[in-house]
């Protein structure tokens, strides 16, 4: 099905969501998407079938105009799940279930003309190389936060996005939540006055560690070596690839690992952070390179970022525990975070309704914006620079001193050092694009 077929497609919707401008926050429909269309599908694969596509398996198929067709992961065991619990949906949905491919190579599942789009949820040092795949194969894309493993493979995904006209969603779906644009929208209209400081916390400690899970024997049916990739030689443990059984079912019990180590993840910053920092720059209306400086934390004041209007926002804690943004303005504060909202401003008090908490019209928005042609709530763009902050943060950490950026170039300013980081040298021959 060509992009050119779903340009002259007729159609209504009752959940037109469109991003107009730099800050435009939309109001999302929370009770699904009406489309009235032919008996035409949306084909989706799935690339990467652990916890987090299990979650998103659910809200796609929630939508009319899906149909789930292929999966492709290096787990044999995880794509028998993927593929029995499709079925399962198709079953109580009484729907007939059409032919599902299942592939052990996802260039293979890309080479696939019955997919129109592909939900990509592997772990981070994958993201890059397969959308930009994607792109190639003229694939629309989902794609889980944070957008890629280091800012250089962020730039060049944002190129081929463009180049290639792919629409790409990125999986931060807080901008989706009604508690979330609430926030942003009040500060944006300048409901708190001027802003005087932003907290964004992300969960303690925020930055990654060195791999030190012990060695284990790989389980049969995994290609580890595929599953590590481009990065350099990294030993099995059964936490970065949690195991499951199929009977009896026994799921995930963690998330993967691989998030909390600097050889195959950013740590919080780049797992909450990817959510957080974003809400906070989406509020200010700093959302596409707007970063001058970062301060590394010392044993007085925070990891600190320094906006090029002087805005300063903060990583760390505040009213407790809980991973969320605050914004402190002229005129009061508003808090935000999941399943909550609060304010001491009297003009921005809002009460919600449990569902409006969700998120799953952020799904309905990717596939809108598939059939639309059209950028969903958080564009390439946003993603990249979301997730660049949240990488700059640990290069700060890592090398202890307070770095300048050029958010015109993205490159640090004469640190050659801090510019070594923007990306690592891929292993196994692999490459971009």
């Amino acid at each position: 099905m060509s992009k050119s077929y779903f340009s002259r497609r007729k159609f209504l919707s009752a959940s037109i969501l469109s991003t107009v401008g730099l800050t435009a926050i939309p109001n999302l429909s929370f009770g699904g998407t009406a489309l009235i269309a032919d008996s035409s599908k949306i084909r989706l694969g799935f690339i990467g079938v652990g916890r987090q596509a299990m979650g998103l398996l659910g809200n796609m198929m929630k939508n009319p105009l899906v149909d789930v067709v292929a999966a492709a992961d290096v787990y044999e065991i995880k794509l028998e799940r993927f593929k029995a619990r499709v079925a399962k949906h198709y079953t109580d949905d009484n729907r007939k279930a059409p032919s599902m491919n299942v592939y052990a190579d996802y260039k293979q599942l890309l080479a696939n003309p019955e997919v129109d789009a592909v939900v990509i949820a592997s772990p981070d040092h994958w993201h890059a190389m397969m959308a930009i795949d994607a792109c190639h194969a003229g694939k629309d894309i989902y794609l889980e936060k944070p957008l890629t493993f280091t800012i250089h493979e962020g730039q060049e995904l944002v190129k081929a996005v463009r180049s290639k006209g792919t629409v790409l969603a990125v999986g931060s779906m807080q901008r989706s939540g009604a508690n979330f644009q609430h926030a942003a929208r009040m500060v944006q209209k300048g409901m708190l006055g001027e802003i005087k400081q932003v907290l964004v916390s992300v969960g303690t400690p925020p930055h990654p560690k060195p791999y030190d899970l012990p060695k284990q024997p790989i389980p049969a049916g995994l290609d580890w070596k595929t599953w590590t990739g481009p990065l350099p030689d990294i030993h099995y443990n059964e936490e970065l690839n949690p195991p499951i059984t199929l009977n009896p079912e026994q799921n995930e019990k963690v998330w993967g690992a691989w998030r909390w180590y600097k050889e195959t993840g950013g740590g919080l910053m780049t797992d909450w952070g990817a959510h957080m920092i974003d809400i906070a720059q989406w509020g200010l209306g700093m959302d596409r390179n707007c970063l001058t400086e970062v301060i590394p934390a010392t044993n007085s004041k925070p990891l600190t970022y320094i906006y090029a209007n002087g805005i300063e926002m903060q990583i760390t804690s505040y009213d407790g525990n809980r991973a969320g943004v605050k914004f402190i303005g002229e005129k009061g504060w508003i808090t935000v975070s999941r399943g909550q909202y609060d304010t001491s401003v009297s003009a921005c008090e809002r009460t919600f309704e449990k569902d409006e908490f969700g998120f799953g019209a952020h799904h309905v928005d990717f596939i809108d914006s598939v059939v639309m042609r059209k950028d969903p709530i958080v564009p390439v763009e946003v993603g990249h620079n979301t997730c660049s902050i949240c990488t700059i943060g640990n290069i700060a950490h890592e090398l202890g001193r307070p770095l300048k950026w050029d958010p015109i170039t993205q490159i640090f300013k004469d640190d050659w050092e801090a510019n070594t980081k923007l990306h690592y040298a891929y292993q196994q021959g692999y490459s971009l694009g």
